[in-house]
């Protein structure tokens, strides 16, 4: 079993899709926020679990609107895992 894509709802109207095709080496995500109604698009290295953490802080600091812990952006962290190599 392969996870290929994963969704997540931040506050009121904030969204992200992160998706992994077959054979990429890479994490694509598109944030969609009401102030982007077209999304803004980030592409880490599939491996590269600095990588990942650093879209995790982003992710959560954009859905959520607000800078949050170590453990709230853990929660987005083993989410994207998912996707990962690590």
């Amino acid at each position: 079993m392969r996870i290929t894509r994963i969704d997540f709802e931040g506050q009121a109207g904030n969204y992200a899709t992160a998706t992994r095709k077959r054979d990429s080496q890479y994490i694509e995500v598109t944030i969609l926020t009401p102030g982007l109604p077209d999304g803004r698009q980030h592409h880490v290295q599939a491996d590269s679990r600095e990588d990942i953490y650093s879209l995790a802080d982003c992710l959560q600091h954009e859905l959520d609107e607000c800078r949050g812990t170590n453990s709230m952006i853990h929660d987005y962290y083993r989410e994207l895992l998912k996707l990962s190599d690590c």
